[in-house]
């Protein structure tokens, strides 16, 4: 299909274990064909605006949907969400705020800076797990984004 060329999820998170248990339950819901991992905002942004070790990327290549931590190294979650949402060439792309942070000051300043959604991420594994699957089935399969 044209329309899933290239990278389909790029999650932004420093959590090791958070990465590992979200890419587990994407591969045994059978939803996970390409992922990229961000540890940081700065990769990511580096990343998604096709700079430094990606800028042979093409911009036009957005994913499916961007799963963005707020608690970053380097350049913080809300920072990264308020550059995609600002340029006109990836204000689409969808971007789900995927957090341990459940103060209403992130909650809000996540809306108003153009957030499709904003999960709090379950402490269980199997909740986890559960809502990893949950996400991936509803914007990789059930969402249905503007061709660009």
């Amino acid at each position: 299909m044209d329309e899933l060329r290239g990278v389909e999820v790029l999650m932004v998170d420093d959590s090791e274990e958070d990465l590992q248990l979200a890419l587990r339950a994407f591969k045994k819901a059978n939803l996970l064909n390409r992922i990229h991992v961000a540890r940081d905002g700065a990769e990511a942004l580096d990343y998604i605006f096709c700079q430094g070790p990606h800028e042979k990327r093409r911009i036009e290549d957005t994913p499916r949907v961007i799963l963005l931590d707020l608690k970053l190294p380097k350049v913080d979650g809300l920072e990264v969400l308020q550059r995609i949402k600002s340029d006109p060439r990836t204000k689409i792309t969808p971007v789900v705020v995927l957090t341990s942070s459940k103060e209403h000051r992130d909650v809000l300043a996540s809306y108003e800076l153009g957030a499709n959604s904003y999960i709090v991420k379950p402490v269980a594994f199997d909740g986890f797990a559960k809502a990893m699957q949950e996400l991936g089935m509803y914007w990789l399969l059930l969402n249905n984004p503007p061709k660009t």
